[in-house]
This record gives C-alpha cells, sequence and structure tokens, in this order.
C-alpha cells in the first residue's frame, strides 16, 4: 500500500497588474514553488497588465508537503526581474476544497520574514530533579534554509529565548546547511506557560540581520515524555500585523489537491478483468453495456480525466484499439445525423483524443515541428482579413511607399500557402512514421462510420469521421497553441499567434472536407481556397493509405516498436564532472547532446553522432538539484551513480532554465523509480578542496546533509504506465459516481422489461454493472481496512505549536 499525492494547477490568467517597466506595462511570468522549491516557470506574456497563460501542469510529490506559492514576476532583460506579487496556498486550505479550488485571488507583496524555509534538527529534554529541573535545548544541525545573501547562501545562527532569557549560538559562515552541535540551558520554572522559542537568523556585518524562520515548543506538553528529538520545519514570523501595499493585481488559478491510497495489484484484479471482459466482449442483446453506464454517468466536468485514466488502463492491457472500438460503435447507434458525429465531447471523442496524446504525441512533434519553428523564426506579417489589415511602409531607405490591403492580403496569402503546403506535405509523408496502434484504431473508426454511413449516401462522412480527431482535435490545436503542445518552449508573440491561428483555421477547414458552410463563415479566407481544395485531396489520400493496416501489419509494427529502445528524453545539456582539487568553474562545462532511455543515459558531440554509454540506469542513486553558490548557476542538476568498480560517482549537468531542470530530473526520477538502492540524503553543494560546499563537512563520503527528493516529478504524454495508480482513480470515480449509475440501471432495466428483452437474474448471468456494484463494494471495504491500519500507524503525539 502506498500514500500518493498529485497537485493539478492551471495558471489561467492575471488582472490589473501594477506597471514595472518605463512604458507603463509589464512583461509578467509566474514561478510555482512548492514548500518555497521553484517547479514551475510559465512562459512570458510581453507587454501587458492583464496576461493570459492558460498553461496546466500536474506534479506528483510526497504527502508532507505544506504549501504551493504562485510568484507573479517582471521580466528584465538588462537587470534582475522585479517581484510583482504572491499567492500562497496552504495545504489546509486546498484540503478543504476536494474538488480543487478555482477562482481569483488578490497577489500581495513579498515579506522577507515570511519568506522562510528549511528544517531544524532539535533535542528538547527536561532534566533534574522535581526541586530544581533545567529546560535542556540541544542544536544539531539546519537544512536547506533561505538564501539571504548575495552569494547565494546565508551566515545563519540559532537565538534560544526561554522564560525572558536569550543565548545565542555561534555563526557558521556561507552554509544553508549549517551544523552547530550546541546546547543551551534553563532553569525550568513549572508555573509558567511561556513556550520555548527557537529562531534562525542570518547574521549580517553591516545591515540588520535576517530572519530564517522559528520553532516554538509548549513545554507543559513536554512534560508529560521529558524530551522530544526530530527535525521540525521553520516558521515564518506572523506577529507583525500586515500593512496594506495596495492594489498589485489578482491572478486566476484552479488547484486541485489529489491524495490516493494505492493498494496492491491483487486488490484491483475483478475491476481490470470486468473492464477488460466488457470491452472484449462488446455489447449483447437483452444486457446493458458497463461503459454505456460509465458515459451516461460521467459529467462533463470530470470527463476527460477519466477518458484518459480509461485509455491508460487498456493501453495497459493490450486492448486500446477494442476500447475505443467500443465507444464508436456505441456512439454510432445513438447518432442519427452525420453532422453531430463526434462534434460532442463525449467519452468517445475525450477517450479517443485523450488516446492521440499520449501515443502520438512524438508523431505530432515530428510533423508540425519543422513548420511551427519556420513559423517563429520568420515573424512573417500574416493577415487575410481585411478589416484588420495593418497598411505599413515597404522599400529600402528612400524609396518608401505605402502597401496596399490588396497587396498586404496577396502577400499574406504566399506565406500562408508556403507554411500550409509544407505542413500537408509532411503529413501526406507521414503514413509509415504513424504508431501502428494508432493507425489500427483509424482503421477501426473509418470502418464502422462506412457501414452506418455509406459513402454512396453520405459524401465523405468517414473521412471526416478520421479527420475530426486528427485535424480537429490534434494538428490543429497544436498549430495554434504550440507551447501547451510541448513544441516550443514560450508562448507565440500577437504577430507569430495571427499567423498560427490563420494556419489552424485551414487545418480545420481541410479536416472539414472544405464544406461550403466552411467557406461562407469566412470568406476572406478565400486566397487560401486553391492550396485548401488541394489540400482536401491530399487528406483524402493520406487517410486512405493510413487505415490501410492488416492485422498482420499491425502486430509486426507493435512488435518491432517493442524491441527499440524508448527515448524517454533527449537534447542538449552541459556536463562537468568533478576531477581534482581545482575550482569548478562554469565556464569548465562542455555542451553535449544526451539521450535518456529505459535502459541508460548516453550522450554525443551531436544528435546524429554516435551514442556511448554514460550511465547505467540500475547504477544511479540520486538525480537532485545542485546550489547555485557552487557554479554561480541555478539551473545545475547532479547524477549520483556507481561506476564499474562500485565507486561512488558525481555528473553535473547544467540546464538553460528552472522548467528544463525539472524535466530532467523528473524523467530521471521515473525512470529509476524501481531501482533498489537510492540514496535517502545527499549533498546539494560540491566537495571543493577539503569540505563539502554546503554543509563544511570534511567526509566526502559521509552521510548527506539534505534529504533527497524521489517523489517530486511533473506529469509529462511520456510518462510510463503506471496500472495500479490507473485503476485506482477508475474505482474511485465509479464509487463517486455508484448511486447515479444504480439508478440510471434500473431506469435502463425497467425499459428493457417494458420491450420484453428482460435478462435472466441467475448469478451467472449478472451483467456488467451489476458485477461492477459487487467489485465495488469489496474495493471500498478493503480501503476501509487500509484506512484503520494507517491511522494505527501514525498515531504520534505533536509537541509542535
Amino acid at each position: 500500500m502506498a500514500k500518493r499525492s498529485s497537485l493539478f494547477i492551471r495558471i489561467v490568467e492575471g488582472k490589473n497588474l501594477p506597471a514595472k517597466d518605463i512604458t507603463g506595462s509589464s512583461d509578467p511570468y509566474c514561478i510555482v514553488k512548492i514548500d518555497n522549491e521553484a517547479i514551475i516557470r510559465t512562459a512570458t506574456v510581453w507587454k501587458t497588465l492583464s496576461p493570459f497563460w492558460g498553461e496546466e501542469y500536474e506534479v506528483h510529490l510526497p504527502p508532507s508537503f505544506h504549501n504551493v506559492s504562485f510568484y507573479v514576476m517582471d521580466e528584465d532583460a538588462l537587470s534582475r526581474d522585479d517581484v510583482i506579487g504572491k499567492v500562497c496556498l496552504p495545504l489546509d486550505v486546498l484540503a478543504k476544497h476536494p474538488k480543487g479550488y478555482s477562482g481569483w485571488l488578490n497577489l500581495t507583496e513579498i515579506d522577507p520574514d515570511e519568506e522562510v524555509q528549511g528544517e531544524i534538527h532539535l533535542l528538547i529534554e527536561i532534566l533534574g530533579s522535581n526541586v530544581a529541573r533545567k529546560l535542556r535545548c540541544r542544536v544539531f544541525e539546519a537544512r536547506d534554509l533561505a538564501r539571504k545573501d548575495r552569494n547565494g547562501a546565508s551566515d545563519p545562527f540559532v537565538r534560544v529565548r526561554y522564560h525572558g532569557k536569550t543565548q545565542e549560538s555561534s555563526v557558521v559562515k556561507k552554509s544553508c546547511y549549517p551544523r552547530w552541535n550546541e546546547t543551551f540551558e534553563f532553569d525550568l520554572d513549572e508555573s509558567a506557560t511561556e513556550k520555548l522559542c527557537v529562531e534562525v537568523w542570518d547574521w549580517d556585518l553591516v545591515s540588520r540581520n535576517d530572519f530564517l524562520g522559528k520553532v516554538v515548543f509548549n513545554i507543559q506538553g513536554l512534560q508529560t515524555i521529558q524530551q522530544e528529538e526530530g527535525w521540525f520545519r521553520l516558521r515564518p514570523d506572523k506577529s507583525k500585523p500586515r500593512v496594506d501595499e495596495g492594489n498589485l493585481g489578482s491572478l486566476q488559478l484552479q488547484v486541485r489537491l489529489r491524495d490516493e491510497t494505492v493498494l496492491p495489484s491483487s486488490y484491483y484484479q475483478p475491476l481490470v478483468q470486468l473492464l477488460c471482459q466488457e470491452v472484449k466482449m462488446g455489447p449483447k442483446d437483452g444486457k446493458i453495456p458497463l461503459i454505456t453506464l460509465i458515459d451516461e454517468t460521467t459529467t462533463a466536468e470530470c470527463r476527460q480525466e477519466v477518458a484518459i485514466n480509461l485509455v491508460k488502463l487498456f493501453l495497459g492491457q493490450g486492448l486500446a484499439k477494442e476500447f475505443l472500438d467500443l465507444l464508436f460503435k456505441l456512439e454510432l447507434d445513438k447518432t442519427c445525423e452525420p453532422n453531430t458525429l463526434f462534434r460532442s465531447n463525449s467519452l468517445a471523442s475525450k477517450s479517443m483524443e485523450s488516446f492521440l496524446k499520449v501515443a502520438g504525441m512524438q508523431y505530432l512533434h515530428s510533423i508540425l515541428g519543422p513548420t511551427i519553428n519556420r513559423v517563429f523564426e520568420e515573424k512573417k506579417y500574416v493577415e487575410l482579413d481585411p478589416s484588420k489589415v495593418e497598411i505599413k511602409d515597404v522599400g529600402c531607405s528612400g524609396l518608401h511607399r505605402i502597401q496596399t490591403e490588396s497587396e498586404v492580403i496577396q502577400q499574406s496569402a504566399q506565406h500562408l500557402q508556403s507554411y500550409l503546403g509544407e505542413l500537408l506535405a509532411a503529413i501526406a509523408k507521414s503514413v509509415k512514421m504513424c504508431p501502428a496502434n494508432i493507425r489500427a484504431t483509424f482503421r477501426q473508426l473509418f470502418t464502422r462510420v462506412g457501414e452506418r454511413f455509406p459513402e454512396n449516401k453520405h459524401k465523405n462522412v468517414k473521412f471526416i469521421a478520421v479527420t475530426s480527431f486528427l485535424s480537429l482535435r490534434f494538428f490543429s490545436p497544436a498549430v495554434m497553441s504550440p507551447k501547451l503542445f510541448h513544441l516550443r518552449e514560450k508562448h507565440a508573440d500577437a504577430r507569430t499567434s495571427r499567423t498560427l491561428l490563420l494556419l489552424a483555421k485551414a487545418i480545420q477547414t481541410i479536416g472539414n472536407m472544405d464544406t461550403a458552410a466552411s467557406r461562407t463563415k469566412e470568406a476572406w479566407m478565400a486566397p487560401l481556397q486553391p492550396t485548401i481544395q488541394q489540400g482536401v485531396a491530399h487528406m483524402k489520400e493520406f487517410i486512405i493509405k493510413l487505415v490501410d493496416i492488416e492485422e498482420k501489419e499491425e502486430l509486426d509494427l507493435q512488435k518491432a516498436l517493442t524491441l527499440q529502445t524508448l527515448i524517454v528524453k533527449e537534447g542538449p545539456l552541459f556536463i562537468h564532472k568533478t576531477k581534482g582539487k581545482g575550482p569548478l568553474m562554469s565556464s569548465s562545462f562542455k555542451k553535449l547532446y544526451f539521450s535518456l532511455t529505459s535502459e541508460a543515459l548516453s550522450f554525443a558531440k551531436t544528435p546524429s553522432s554516435k551514442k556511448s554509454s554514460f550511465i547505467t540506469l540500475s547504477n544511479i542513486r540520486a538525480a537532485e538539484k545542485v546550489e547555485e553558490k557552487s557554479f554561480g548557476n541555478s539551473h545545475v542538476m547532479q547524477i549520483i551513480y556507481m561506476d564499474e568498480t562500485g565507486q561512488s560517482e558525481t555528473a553535473y549537468l547544467q540546464c538553460k532554465c528552472v522548467n528544463e531542470l525539472n524535466q530532467w530530473l523528473s524523467a530521471l526520477r521515473k525512470v529509476c523509480v524501481n531501482n533498489s538502492e537510492m540514496l535517502c540524503s545527499y549533498h546539494p553543494g560540491v566537495f571543493r578542496g577539503d569540505k563539502w560546499s554546503c554543509c563544511h563537512q570534511k567526509d566526502k563520503s559521509g552521510l548527506g546533509c539534505d534529504k533527497t527528493r524521489h517523489g517530486v516529478t511533473l506529469q509529462e504524454w511520456n510518462d510510463p504506465l503506471d496500472p495500479d495508480l490507473e485503476s485506482q482513480l477508475i474505482f474511485r470515480h465509479l464509487l463517486g459516481v455508484r448511486e447515479a449509475m444504480r439508478e440510471k440501471y434500473q431506469e435502463l432495466m425497467l425499459e428493457k422489461r417494458e420491450n420484453g428483452l428482460s435478462q435472466s437474474e441467475a448469478p451467472e448471468n449478472m451483467d456488467g454493472p451489476t458485477r461492477l456494484f459487487h467489485v465495488l463494494q469489496d474495493l471500498e471495504e478493503a480501503h476501509h481496512k487500509a484506512s484503520i491500519a494507517n491511522k494505527d500507524k501514525n498515531c504520534l503525539v505533536e509537541l509542535q505549536t
């Protein structure tokens, strides 16, 4: 049994932000921190006080985290970025909103005394007889303290206060992982209700000392057990009244925390087997399909989530094609008008959309990537709508003339025709590149729709059924918002966004097979009509080739794919391996092209060069961040691994931004999830000279001064399947709609009885829904027992206030 937490985050938009630039505007972006560790950075939206991001993330993390903070920043090219304000959502606030927190939150000014982080290791005990007892506080060490100085560290010392008396420790210079091992004693006042306060400060020679956090203990509670030892989280100082800082604007967020208790695989087998059996058997006369019942009772709000979990579950079982084929059949059975086929957000539509993203994202990147990159690099001015055309000067110096509206439109049409032609050519050549399971699924769809709506009566309907997913729900959204599909790291500017929008409209028109309705809707798209008509013909040829895949070819392609080594992540990084006692400078990093597979992390000089094995995954012991002060760069990670001789080695890799850093760390942690010898602690600094730069410890092979964070990962489209978690998520959803399913089931059964189609009531003839209710009850009881066992295990006395 394992408890897993995930945090869904959608950063929607900001409004009424203050102007930070002399132009009267700002260039805002967001940084998301979980317990003061930067996890996500959104793209910068240039020159606006009301930015729209629309970015979504899901973070997997330990259930012990405390808060998630959103910092709105203003990007500056020449100076340090300005902080506009922040929003903080503590764990208890998220726990009060099980369906998620959604809404606008006002930004607040950052108070340095509240920007604390880290933990401190203490032993608090009561000594002596009843006559003269002592209160002893032993301060061992601290970890991950806030960096307050320009050198990327702090100079921390401890101040202990009790009953009007104060004692201080020595100062540890340039360390966020200080070790004191100092003891402080006070006379215990039995009658006093005053608490013991342990504060951590950053010592400064010139300016005032900076507050780093505090821990407060209830001494009356301590007298019960006499002593308490452990790591205690440092808290902010909230004793000062908050000053109204004026309007800093607001941020619209959607945040949902989910804690899942995942049982061992055997508990989910009855549910998985039941769902697989329903898919294999398909709909039968006289019986109510279980999938129909799930579809009818799943609300639009959670249909996307249910769809992706079902798709992943059936992908793991090798039944994704069969599951989608069943949904196609059920959808076709209730569709009378071909123009409405797969146009709603039904379970069939959402499941197919999710399937394309999970199984076809690499294919999408190979098709769209070159054209999208070209649009971003060329930054051409493109506009076809006469009401939006901007007239501009053209020509060389001294020979300026005003470009006419028709010339702008003609030139724009040429640019779009070039982009669209390149994209259609890439699609036409991509049949063999398309994953076999996607081709086979489209074959089933093409055949089913052709049988239901024959081509001689319903022209192009079977082609539109394919393009409704491939063009309208896959290619077109990716062209319109390339960052959301990981095609680009940043949002497009206004000019590039318009070009992408017009290109996406053209792809949609081709996907609709250039119907008369689409032509009359936006008549100003007429200059693209010849290219669109050619595109329709090429798209139909492409679809015919795409669905022309036999069962044997599908199996052969799938088998060849399983034999290939799966590339999890790849890209350029800078590497440095520590040797000797010399200084570790950023200039000593060398740029190489890295490739992470399910077996090893390898590198080469270029993407096309021959790769040499670098680190076998089974030898990796940790993948963690490195302190900024170590190399003067905040985007360095370290991989701790064992070499061929069994010696511990560390490789330092530099990334270009916080997002790339966290994506690489996530990928490494996921592929090493089954490594049994992963470290529990590590050094976030480097061993320079004769000591570690982080904690000043002189034993190079000693225990690390910070805890590892193997459980913190970002969800990506190419994540490995997790059958137990997917089964748990499906179970939780079905449990939530169980009563709605019962009501719907009774309603459908009544209809069947009235039509004389009632099934036998014998246990062996139980239909899927009836068996599902039994399976859900058994799983619910198993969770209840696991919850009781977990509560008994975690009954602890908490003295920290």
